[in-house]
């Protein structure tokens, strides 16, 4: 069996179509054909070869232990063709969202169930060979999660801007969610997709915060209360006035400097902050803020195995997230939840 992959060679360079024999699944591992693969932010990071850090700083592919050739792509869903003789559980014509946070799967953390945050990361389309391919090798089926009756190309981002944002839900107490207005800063493809979870999630109000009018517009459709300027010179009073004088919890899918100063600014007593975004950039805190206002500031970053089964869980029970996809005609203009198929690859979309 012959594959394809569309490969990153060189940083900034357009991506290298690779031929070669598919690979013949050993022990627990699982060969999928790609049906969708979803185009992550991320990549247009690994794509330039750096993050952004603040201060005129960078942090660099090889940095991050990332190397090249890299076959991209992290948000796949695939038919099962072929499995190992130890691949319990996984079935030819099985049709599988993989999750593609990977760890060693032998520390104590992946053991519990958070191979996301293994130092040892395997991440498909970063540490390892992802999805802009015709087929991609699984190391274990417990990476394979059913979709049910939802499209592969509606399901894929989920494998990483639908469990991100779950994820970082999560960690805002439930009955604060419930009985405190939630604010997302930033209304792109994963901001929108944890203002439609936040809802299904019973958030009874959330404040979408973006310095772009159209996404105002998108955010009040995927059902925000209201929306806020960032760039407007009252949005933090915006910010505090639509939550009752702070905010419990803010969710900073952006990352710049600029949106967690605000989202730090704009905390009651008591209150939290996570962080999402890559965007890049610094903050100055003065040191006391933190136990006199008895603020939290967090990370959170992608989702467990546990995040991803319960996330598929609520979608079959609530419907899919109202995110709409755009369309990509180059690496530049990609955009989270943009989908690519091989079909559209063959005729050079993607």
């Amino acid at each position: 069996m012959r594959m394809r992959s569309f490969d990153v060679c060189q940083c900034s360079a357009p991506l290298q179509v690779n031929e070669r024999e598919a690979p013949t699944p050993q022990g627990s591992e699982v060969l999928l054909k790609i049906l969708a693969s979803g185009v992550c932010h991320s990549d247009l990071h690994i794509w330039d070869g750096y993050y952004e850090i603040g201060g005129g700083k960078r942090l660099m592919l090889a940095d991050r232990g990332i190397k090249l050739p890299l076959t991209m792509g992290h948000e796949n869903v695939g038919e099962v063709v072929a499995v190992g003789p130890e691949a319990k559980g996984a079935n030819i014509g099985d049709v599988r969202l993989v999750n593609p946070w990977m760890g060693c799967g032998e520390c104590k953390v992946c053991k519990r169930g958070d191979e996301n945050l293994c130092t040892r990361s395997r991440n498909l389309g970063v540490f390892s060979n992802g999805g802009y391919a015709t087929h991609l090798l699984i190391p274990h089926p417990r990476y394979l999660f059913d979709i049910g009756a939802v499209a592969p190309e509606q399901a894929a981002p989920l494998a990483c801007s639908g469990v991100t944002a779950f994820s970082a839900l999560k960690k805002i107490d439930p009955a604060t969610l419930k009985g405190e207005a939630v604010v997302i800063i930033g209304a792109g493809g994963v901001g929108l997709m944890g203002v439609t979870l936040a809802k299904k999630l019973g958030a009874s109000k959330v404040v979408i915060v973006d310095i772009d009018p159209v996404k105002h517009e998108a955010g009040i459709k995927a059902g925000a209360s209201m929306a806020i300027d960032s760039g407007a010179a009252d949005a933090l009073k915006q910010i505090q006035d639509a939550t009752g004088g702070g905010a419990w919890s803010v969710i900073d899918f952006v990352g710049s400097g600029a949106t967690v100063k605000l989202a730090v600014d704009s905390l009651i007593k008591g209150g939290t902050v996570i962080v999402v975004g890559l965007f890049g950039g610094d903050i100055t805190l003065p040191t006391p803020y933190i136990p006199m206002r008895a603020m939290a500031l967090r990370g959170s970053y992608v989702g467990s195995q546990t995040d991803m089964a319960e996330l598929l869980d609520l979608v079959k029970r609530s419907g899919m997230p109202s995110v709409r996809s755009a369309p990509a005609v180059s690496m530049r203009s990609m955009r989270r939840s943009t989908i690519c198929a091989p079909a559209r690859w063959s005729a050079g979309l993607c």
